[in-house]
């Protein structure tokens, strides 16, 4: 049996307000909207000094918090993998009871799509071909271009995609999901502290952490957003000869908004679990594409092999002190985990809506193992082969490494059909760039309505096109440093949401702990 609900005395929703035709949690919705239309303006009005802003903001983070990412990350981890075997895992999401909403396929299927599909697809081929060749360092300061930094890229690209950034969603998730089925508490962030905080939540406090949430949702949202933009249109380039320049990105932002828009009108069911399966089944044919045609045997052979290295080197790659690769540490390993926290609220409370009626330990168990395990494979295949390439000097590959959002279609120029694979990637790069934009524009909506399960569709409108501006706006104060800009705004605004990412692992243990009780 479920325990008791909490008797709460107030809720968020009690005091939301009716504004053009949206039910929003005022305190909440239009600090964080007054916020991100500020940096919009302001961005507009003097690209430079933002561009700069979020530049020493980044390298502030860098040089004095990374330990605290990397701290983080990893006791998150561990408190993931404590969960699991304790015998809380047995407690079921929604009680006892309580049945799966969507079929498992289902359920993988939009849990891949939301949380790192349009990600995979930018850094697939390019992430391990950067490692091997030292273009932005290399992991534990190997000797670029040898065996060691073959085996390393591929240990270090599976590390940040795999285990780390997933327990990350697993406890925003797991909490959410937990404090709205099983104790009748809205489904916002502030919902985790219950335990923590009691009344007070629906106060001061939780408006302040639900705002830290809306921002850090739009930033880690705008980054991917960015980088979709960068490939589709160098996707473009490459297909049409279309010039890859900003106009293209600004023009593929606004279209993919668009579709967004009319996607999350038509809501969950109908609009982004349609979209997740799409994505599914492309990004399924493009993967056993590069696999047959590819270096097949070397792929294969790779596979168990990379998994061991990746289990290996999992502690060294963990560490934050006495790092010979300072550089290669804070410009990928921060970033990534500045990246998955900033996506968590987005991540996790899209995972907690599709979550009712798992286990504890069947949610964990998909969530930190399915996700990992697709990534060894999916890495495997494309980064095997963009090395493969570079080293028997094939294609442009083979001149060295170029363009960071080209090496996908210069991996495909040299297999077979090309033109109609690198079409179809750049279909897949549209299609998750939609399903992320729509998911996260339904979460980020959620949270301002006060937790509210289906608010009006204006909101969501309003926080699609909230998107598509902030990550149009960093394209466009990124320069040439376009890279540089989108991570900045990734890292910045990660580093509050940590403190509020630790909190929750002890809300929501000892959420749990009452609930056995």
């Amino acid at each position: 049996m479920p325990g008791p609900r909490y008797d709460i005395e107030h809720t968020p929703g009690e005091n939301n307000s009716r504004v053009f035709g949206m039910d929003v949690l005022g305190p909440v919705f239009f600090s964080s909207a007054i916020l991100i239309i500020l940096f919009v303006i302001g961005s507009l009005a003097a690209p430079e000094t933002a561009s700069r802003l979020l530049g020493g903001a980044k390298s502030w983070t860098l040089a004095n918090a990374h330990w605290f990412f990397s701290s983080g990350t990893l006791l998150t981890l561990v408190f993931c993998v404590v969960l699991a075997v304790l015998p809380l895992g047995r407690i079921r999401l929604g009680g006892a009871g309580a049945t799966a909403e969507f079929s498992t396929a289902s359920w993988l299927a939009m849990l891949f799509a939301a949380g790192v599909g349009i990600g995979m697809m930018f850094w697939g081929a390019a992430e391990p071909l950067a490692y091997y060749t030292g273009w932005s360092g290399t992991p534990l300061g190997v000797t670029a271009a040898t065996p060691e930094a073959q085996r390393l890229a591929m240990s270090a690209t599976i590390f940040h995609w795999g285990f780390h950034p997933w327990a990350v969603y697993a406890v925003i998730g797991l909490a959410l999901a937990f404090f709205t089925f099983n104790k009748g508490l809205p489904l916002s962030i502030r919902s985790c502290f219950y335990p923590l905080l009691g009344e007070r939540v629906w106060g001061v406090s939780g408006h302040v952490i639900d705002l830290l949430a809306v921002v850090a949702t739009i930033f880690g949202l705008a980054t991917s957003l960015g980088l979709g933009a960068l490939q589709a249109a160098g996707g473009l380039h490459y297909l049409f000869d279309v010039d890859a320049g900003l106009s293209t990105q600004l023009g593929i932002i606004v279209a993919v908004t668009a579709i967004a828009i009319f996607s999350v009108v038509r809501g969950l069911d109908r609009g982004i679990k349609v979209l997740s399966h799409v994505n599914v089944v492309l990004a399924a044919a493009l993967l056993l594409f590069v696999l047959a045609t590819g270096p097949t045997k070397t792929i294969l052979a790779s596979l168990p092999a990379n998994t061991v290295n990746y289990l290996t080197d999992l502690v060294p790659l963990s560490a934050w002190i006495n790092r010979e690769d300072t550089r290669w540490y804070q410009d990928w390993t921060i970033f990534y985990w500045a990246w998955w926290i900033s996506w968590s609220p987005f991540v996790g409370m899209f995972i907690a809506r599709i979550s009712r009626g798992r286990t504890v330990r069947e949610f964990l168990a998909a969530v930190l193992l399915m996700p990992t395990c697709v990534s060894i494979v999916w890495f495997t295949v494309f980064g095997t082969t963009s090395i493969e390439q570079t080293q028997a000097g094939v294609g442009e590959l083979g001149q060295g490494f170029t363009e960071v959002s080209l090496i996908l279609f210069q991996m495909l120029d040299n297999l077979p059909l090309a033109k109609i694979v690198s079409a179809l990637a750049v279909v897949l790069v549209m299609v998750f760039f939609i399903t992320s934009s729509d998911s996260g524009s339904l979460v980020i909506d959620t949270i301002t309505a006060g937790g509210k399960l289906e608010p009006p569709v204006m909101q969501r409108v309003f926080w699609a096109l909230l998107q598509g501006c902030v990550a149009g706006i960093l394209l466009f104060g990124g320069g040439n440093e376009v890279l540089g800009a989108l991570q900045a705004g990734a890292i910045t605004t990660a580093l509050p949401f940590t403190f509020v990412l630790l909190m929750c692992c002890l809300g929501l243990y000892r959420g749990l702990r009452q609930e056995a009780g």
